[in-house]
C-alpha cells in the first residue's frame, strides 16, 4: 500500500469510525451471530494473490460487524467500562502509525520520556506521593505477575541468580482474598509459588479481605515452616467493587515482612476523584500497585499502569543487559525493558497524552461523578422494587442485583437469575453479566461508558424488570 493508499483508506476508516459511534446506539448491544457462524463465512484459505482494499472493507462490515458486541454502546453495562475516547484512539493510531519501538531510551527517546511524564501526570491526578515510580504495561495481569516476581525475589535473596526457587529450603506463600481477580492466581501460579501456598482469605460481609483472618494465615504459615511471602489486597473488585482494608493489611504486612501489592484494576480511575481516595487509605505503605485507564478512565486499550516504590528493585529483577542493547545512554535514561517482561514496548503513552490532553482532569473527573451518580440512582430504584435487592454495597458504579420472586430459593433462584440476565442481553436491548457472589449468582451492571446517561440506566431498569417477570 502506497502513502496515497494509505491516505485514501485512511479517511474512509476514520470516516466509518466517527459513524459508527454516532449510530452505535441503534445497534443491538450484543453480537447476533452463532458460534463459528463468522468463521464459516469467511474463506478457510489465504488469498494466494493481493485483494483491493475496498473488497476487506465490504468483508469487514458484511461479516465481522454482526459478531461484535458493542463494548462503546450506551448501554452495555457488563464487566468494566471498556472505553475507548476517540482522542485516545487518535493516539493509538498515531502510535501505530509511527511503528516505533522502545528497546532502550536510545532506540526511541520520545517514546521513554512521554511515558515517564505520563506515569508522572497519572500519579499526581491519584494523588501519590513523589515515592512512586511507574511504567504502563500492557494489563493488570502483567503488573500482578511482575509484583509477585518482585516479592519473590526480595524473600529469597534473588534467588533467580542462582537455584530459583528449587534451592529454598522452605515454600513462600502468597495471600489474596476470595474476591480477588483471577489473574492474581495466576500470576502467583506463573511466578512459581504453586496453588498449595496460594491462601484465600475469607471475606467480611461487605465482600472485602478480613485483616484479621489474613494475620491467621500468616501467623499459621509461619509456624508450619514456610516463609510468608506477599500479600494482594484490592481496591475495587471484580464482582462487585468491594473494598479490601489497605491500611490493616499493610499492617499484617510490616509485622511480618511481606511484599504487599495493591490491585485497584478498575476503581483505580476513581482516585482522580479527592472524595474517593478514602477508598485506599494506607496504599502509601504498599510496595506496587496497578490500575488500568483503559478502564473507566477512557484510554483505548490496552493501558495498564503499574508503580513501585522501589524502582532498582524492580531493574535488578527484570533486568537484562546483552551486548547489542548497551548505548552510551546507559546510567544516564530510563530503560524500560528493564521493567517488565518484554524487551521491545509499543508508543502506549500517546494514546494516554492525548486524552489527559483533551479532555483534562476536570472533565474526566466530571464523567466519573456523572457515572457513579447514576449506578447510585438505579441501586435506589432496586432497593424500593418489591422481590429486588441490592446484594454488596455500591461504592463505585457497579451494582449487584438479585431478583427474589416469592418461593423462589437456591438452585432454582440461581436458575431464574441467570436466565432473565439472558433473556436481557438477547433482546440486544443491553448487556449485563451475571457472577457468584456470596455463594449465589447474581447480576452485575457496571455503569460507566462514555455515552451512558441517566436515560440509559433509566432503559436499563426498565428492561431488567420486563425480562425477570417483574
Amino acid at each position: 500500500m502506497t502513502p496515497d493508499e494509505f491516505r485514501e483508506y485512511g479517511h474512509k476508516l476514520i470516516d466509518w469510525i466517527a459513524d459508527y459511534r454516532e449510530t452505535i446506539a441503534s445497534r443491538p448491544v450484543r453480537a447476533t451471530t452463532a458460534p463459528g457462524e463468522i468463521r464459516a463465512s469467511l474463506p478457510a484459505e489465504p488469498p494466494t494473490e493481493p485483494e483491493p482494499f475496498d473488497a476487506i472493507l465490504a468483508d469487514f462490515e458484511a461479516r465481522l460487524v454482526p459478531g461484535l458486541t458493542h463494548w462503546q454502546h450506551p448501554r452495555f453495562f457488563g464487566y468494566f467500562p471498556a472505553n475507548s475516547a476517540l482522542p485516545s484512539v487518535l493516539g493509538d493510531l498515531l502510535s501505530s502509525g509511527l511503528g516505533v519501538l522502545g528497546l532502550n531510551w536510545q532506540a526511541c527517546p520520545a517514546l521513554t520520556e512521554l511515558e515517564e511524564l505520563a506515569c508522572d501526570w497519572v500519579r499526581r491526578m491519584v494523588g501519590l506521593s513523589g515515592a512512586w515510580s511507574g511504567v504502563i504495561h500492557d494489563t493488570a495481569s502483567t503488573a500482578s505477575l511482575v509484583a509477585l516476581l518482585c516479592a519473590r525475589e526480595r524473600a529469597t535473596n534473588y534467588a533467580l541468580a542462582g537455584g530459583g526457587l528449587q534451592s529454598q529450603p522452605k515454600p513462600l506463600t502468597v495471600y489474596v482474598s476470595t474476591q480477588s481477580h483471577s489473574s492474581v492466581e495466576k500470576a502467583a501460579l506463573l511466578a512459581g509459588f504453586g496453588r498449595d501456598n496460594v491462601r484465600a482469605i475469607e471475606t467480611d460481609d461487605r465482600f472485602a479481605m478480613r485483616a484479621d483472618a489474613l494475620e491467621e494465615a500468616v501467623r499459621a504459615d509461619a509456624a508450619a515452616g514456610k516463609v510468608p511471602c506477599a500479600a494482594v489486597a484490592t481496591t475495587g473488585t471484580t464482582a462487585s467493587t468491594a473494598l479490601d482494608p489497605v491500611g490493616a493489611i499493610a499492617d499484617v504486612a510490616a509485622r511480618h515482612g511481606l511484599w504487599l501489592h495493591v490491585d485497584a484494576a478498575m476503581a483505580g480511575s476513581a482516585m482522580i476523584l479527592p472524595e474517593c481516595r478514602w477508598m485506599w487509605d494506607g496504599v502509601e505503605r504498599a510496595d506496587s500497585l496497578v490500575f488500568n485507564p483503559h478502564k473507566w478512565l477512557g484510554a483505548t486499550f490496552d493501558c495498564s499502569l503499574f508503580y513501585v516504590r522501589d524502582p532498582q528493585h524492580l531493574v535488578r529483577v527484570m533486568s537484562t543487559s546483552p551486548s547489542y542493547l548497551r548505548t552510551a545512554a546507559d546510567g544516564q535514561a530510563t530503560n524500560y525493558r528493564d521493567w517488565g517482561i518484554p524487551l521491545g514496548r509499543r508508543l502506549r503513552a500517546l494514546k494516554l497524552w492525548c486524552l489527559i490532553r483533551s479532555e483534562g482532569v476536570s472533565g474526566l473527573q466530571a464523567r466519573l461523578r456523572r457515572d457513579i451518580a447514576n449506578a447510585k440512582w438505579l441501586a435506589e430504584q432496586v432497593a424500593a422494587a418489591p422481590d429486588w435487592k441490592i446484594v454488596a454495597p455500591v461504592p463505585l458504579q457497579t451494582v449487584c442485583v438479585l431478583h427474589e420472586p416469592p418461593g423462589l430459593s437456591g438452585e432454582a433462584l440461581d436458575v431464574h437469575t441467570r436466565a432473565w440476565a439472558e433473556r436481557v442481553n438477547a433482546s440486544g436491548a443491553a448487556y449485563l453479566t451475571p457472577a457468584v457472589l456470596g455463594g449465589r449468582w447474581v447480576v452485575r451492571a457496571s455503569v460507566g461508558n462514555l455515552t451512558t446517561e441517566r436515560a440509559d440506566v433509566e432503559a436499563l431498569w426498565k428492561v431488567m424488570r420486563a425480562h425477570a417477570g417483574r
